[in-house]
């Protein structure tokens, strides 16, 4: 978490770090993602279950949500944050091939890795009701291009004239795929997905 926060307060310093280091799959996922992936969401199940969410898009009425709902909730939010980990680690390394650059999977992981580090983080913010929840989502995803714009040139290292498209088709994957998680979770929370039959 607190590299996480590094790379929102200090990213040079703290991308030279990461570039230095040997940075494999594993190790990312293992020593950096889960971690922050299992706090911030357990924060916020810990927060939707206490407090309640808004129902309604004018209304302050805030409705408790059942321990089941949010059980789903965080383990969907769980798989897709994973999903995205992948996923789009998969697809930098496609663009860097449409940018005539090969680029390790593993270099891919660890550069979309790190730079979701305060996306998640900002998931904490999303338990509390009287925030709309596209809000720590635009937060946690500007933070997270931001950092991202820092990451691309220290561990993929393009071609310096290729460097800007990539870095802006990577910030549109995080831009989407960030978005249908988000809107696939919503509605688990909203109980209009992955309903149990028998409720």
């Amino acid at each position: 978490m607190l590299r996480a926060l590094l790379l929102i307060f200090d990213p040079t310093n703290t991308w030279e770090k990461i570039e230095t280091t040997k940075h494999s799959v594993w190790r990312v996922l293992f020593t950096y993602l889960l971690p922050i992936m299992l706090l911030a969401f357990a924060v916020e199940g810990v927060v939707v279950h206490r407090l309640g969410v808004s129902r309604g898009q004018f209304s302050d009425r805030i409705a408790q949500v059942p321990e089941q709902v949010v059980i789903r909730y965080e383990i969907a939010q769980f798989v897709l944050g994973l999903a995205i980990c992948f996923i789009g680690a998969w697809l930098f390394k496609k663009f860097g091939h449409g940018f005539q650059r090969g680029h390790a999977y593993s270099d891919c992981f660890a550069t979309l890795g790190y730079s979701l580090g305060p996306y998640f983080l900002m998931r904490m913010l999303d338990g509390f009701p009287s925030l709309n929840t596209w809000i720590p989502w635009a937060i946690g995803v500007v933070l997270a291009m931001s950092v991202l714009y820092r990451g691309i040139p220290r561990v993929m290292k393009p071609d310096p004239s290729n460097a800007l498209g990539l870095y802006l088709m990577c910030s549109l994957i995080v831009l989407v795929l960030t978005g249908l998680a988000h809107f696939v979770a919503t509605l688990i929370l909203e109980e209009k997905i992955l309903r149990p039959p028998f409720l």
